[in-house]
């Protein structure tokens, strides 16, 4: 296959072209703006970037200039305000540069105000209760953190302009606002520690986020005759063959042919736009792989996620296959996940996870690991509530993903260090009864890698890092990472209240780590998550368990987790509210969806398939039973088979009452309990009859293909 030709690419084979070339061409970042526009609005851009000046139309009416000679220069025709509704997916309009002179002629324009602001109409995405539904103006606004990029296909190519999106109130109505201002108040609150710490050079705090991305490959033909993959992302029926993942030969294995010529397209997409690509490997799960970037700010590396997800379904699609991204696409084997790494740093180049190699530094890291500990245990059900989506409700708590349980881990040393600092011992392995001074006595140095990795904690602590493993494979990272940053942010100003007050810097550090991570060190765990020894463990030591999105989403309105985002301003009540009811509404509209589909394969196909081919055993056994031949095998066959066919049925009948009933449930709390309390247990009822009839039906009688091919044949 060809990767790229004149139409797309402007010409240029990925095949034979150094990377060094292809990397960035098609993304306007930093580096090409620093070679295009003027010097002065270079400097301004950056001090934007960095927090220190507003944007202005002037500055915007020359970066628009350049942007757009950039991008026609490279075949682009339209532009469009890429920006992250409700919805949890990418919505674009698409407008044209061409601008009619009055002669029949038109001039290729784009203003600085046309890059700063779009107007999509905005009454057709979830508001939950902000607007009426009469009400349609929104408004994107350009994030100049996050750079613009083309996108390319066989229809042209789009200057995408990253944005936030708002009402005409000015209300958030996506992903991105909450994010950006999670990030500025958790950069003010850090900035406030490390200034009481001494520091007195930096001047901006961000979060680096690097998404590992999961996803299964299905041939695009039989993904084509699976009505439930298409409709839903997931089979609602389906039996594994004699071989699943049990073997594990499949994790880290030989990449096949065919997947590694998608991979390295997909990198080549991926690349082109400034997107760090950097692993790729198999999965444990038969055709499931994985693909991670380097690490990058926030913003940008959360639009990066979303275009990684839409890539792999488009790659995927050129090499006739689907890339599937629902957190548990196949039941028997793991599902999908979405590794949030997720680091603070400075703009002066410190990263507030690595231990460093002197007491002050070291001091630093225990304090701003202390808040992370904090931060987790005491808003644990909201960090829980960032992950809850119905999809992920099959993938938390099964064999290869992290429980419901939220705890963090930090390995052996690490974890000493700390144990001994609340207990008032020495930091280390060192004098019984040592007394250990932050920032004045040597704190041993912690290495890079502190302790092994855990794959089974949610929060694990990872050398300069921590890895967030709850998040699920389709969700935006927006979400998760918004909650994290408010509730560290909260944390660090408690700290700085105490530091700016302390007349002793150091006796202060050292009081704030004990007191904090000894209230909070039980939310520490270094074993096996997935044991069920934990779970009673977590409930011993009173950490909360909710194991469904539905539970796990009423946090959102309650009182404290209200005035934890408006104390630093990321979200008011009334938009916390509508999240909340947004979220609520979208789990039973997905089960809605599911539970249909399960009734129209039931019925029309699975039901009639199965009574079908008892039919042809009953014949066969007639016949055989005519000339005297053995006919039980047949007949019992024959016989079980209508017997399940007919529970088939009854209990897709019953599925379908049930699902009727819950759609007619009144607020969307009931409604959501309705569907994940009745609609899914009678989903699972169906399911268990289809897949037993799927056992008994021969194979070329069954309506739709297998798990077998579906896992196996690429």
């Amino acid at each position: 296959m060809s990767y790229c030709c004149s139409d797309d690419c402007g010409g240029l084979d990925f095949t034979k072209t150094p990377v060094a070339e292809i990397y960035g061409s098609n993304c306007f970042s930093n580096a090409v703006m620093r070679e295009r526009l003027p010097k002065n609005i270079y400097k301004e851009i950056l001090a934007v970037q960095n927090g220190e000046k507003e944007l202005t139309l002037e500055v915007a009416e020359v970066v628009a200039a350049s942007m757009r000679e950039w991008a026609i220069a490279k075949g682009a025709s339209h532009y469009t305000h890429l920006f992250q509704p409700l919805t949890g997916l990418t919505a674009e309009k698409h407008d044209s540069f061409i601008a009619p002179t009055g002669e029949g002629k038109i001039l290729m324009e784009f203003s600085g105000k046309e890059l700063i602001k779009g107007e999509p109409d905005a009454s057709s995405f979830p508001s939950g209760g902000l607007r009426a539904t009469f009400e349609a103006r929104g408004y994107t606004a350009w994030d100049v953190t996050s750079p613009a990029f083309l996108k390319q296909d066989r229809t042209g190519t789009t200057l995408c302009i990253p944005t936030a999106f708002i009402s005409y109130y000015g209300q958030a109505l996506d992903k991105k606002v909450p994010l950006l201002k999670s990030i500025d108040a958790l950069s003010k609150q850090a900035v406030r520690v490390l200034r009481a710490l001494g520091n007195n050079t930096t001047k901006r705090v961000f979060t680096t986020v690097g998404p590992e991305q999961e996803y299964f490959l299905v041939d695009k033909g039989f993904y084509d005759q699976r009505p439930d993959l298409m409709l839903t992302g997931r089979t609602v029926f389906g039996v594994l063959p004699a071989k699943g993942q049990e073997m594990e030969d499949h994790y880290f294995g030989a990449i096949k042919e065919r997947v590694a010529d998608f991979m390295r397209e997909l990198n080549y997409e991926l690349w082109k736009v400034g997107i760090p690509a950097k692993t790729q490997h198999n999965e444990v799960a038969p055709n499931q792989f994985e693909i991670a970037p380097v690490y990058a700010n926030a913003t940008a590396a959360v639009d990066a996620n979303q275009l990684v997800m839409e890539t792999i379904r488009s790659v995927a699609r050129r090499h006739g296959m689907e890339g599937l991204l629902h957190e548990k696409p196949y039941a028997g084997v793991n599902g999908n996940g979405k590794h949030n790494n997720w680091s603070m740093g400075t703009d002066d180049g410190i990263n507030l996870f690595d231990p460093g190699e002197n007491p002050e530094s070291n001091a630093r890291f225990l304090l701003f690991a202390a808040a992370v500990v904090e931060a987790v245990d005491r808003y644990a059900l909201l960090i829980r509530s960032s992950v809850a989506t119905s999809a992920n409700d099959h993938r938390l708590g099964a064999n290869e993903a992290p429980p419901a349980i939220v705890s963090v881990f930090f390995g052996g040393p690490l974890t000493e260090i700390l144990d001994n600092i609340a207990e008032g011992k020495s930091g280390g392995k060192s004098v019984p009864g040592e007394k250990i001074q932050l920032g004045v006595t040597s704190l041993p140095a912690l290495p890079k890698d502190v302790s092994d990795r855990n794959r089974t904690s949610p929060f694990a602590f990872t050398g300069n890092k921590f890895e967030f493993r709850m998040v699920g494979s389709s969700q935006s990272i927006a979400t998760p990472n918004t909650y994290l940053n408010v509730a560290v942010a909260q944390v660090l100003s408690e700290f700085a209240d105490k530091l700016e007050k302390a007349s002793s810097k150091n006796e202060a550090i050292q009081s704030i780590i004990k007191e904090s991570y000894g209230r909070h060190r039980k939310v520490v765990f270094n074993g096996n998550n997935y044991s069920d020894e934990w779970v009673r463990e977590a409930e011993r030591r009173g950490l909360p368990n909710v194991k469904n999105a539905v539970d796990a989403l009423s946090v959102l309105t309650r009182s404290e987790i209200i005035s934890l985002f408006e104390t630093h301003k990321v979200l008011s009540k009334e938009e916390l509210e509508s999240r909340y009811h947004i979220y609520l509404e979208k789990y039973s509209k997905q089960i809605n969806i599911e539970a249909g589909v399960t009734i129209e394969m039931a019925r029309r196909a699975i039901f009639p398939a199965a009574t079908s081919f008892a039919a042809d055993l009953a014949r066969d056994a007639a016949s055989l039973a005519a000339i005297g031949a053995v006919s039980v095998p047949q007949e019992k066959r024959a016989k079980r088979i209508a017997e399940l066919a007919s529970e088939l049925y009854d209990e897709t009948a019953k599925l379908e009452t049930t699902l009727s009933e819950a759609q007619g449930t009144g607020d969307a709390f009931a409604q959501a309990k309705a569907y994940f309390e009745k609609v899914r247990p009678a989903m699972d009822n169906v399911r268990t009859r289809g897949d037993a009839l799927e056992r008994l039906v021969a194979k070329e009688a069954w309506p739709y293909p297998g798990y077998e091919e579906l896992l196996f044949k690429l």
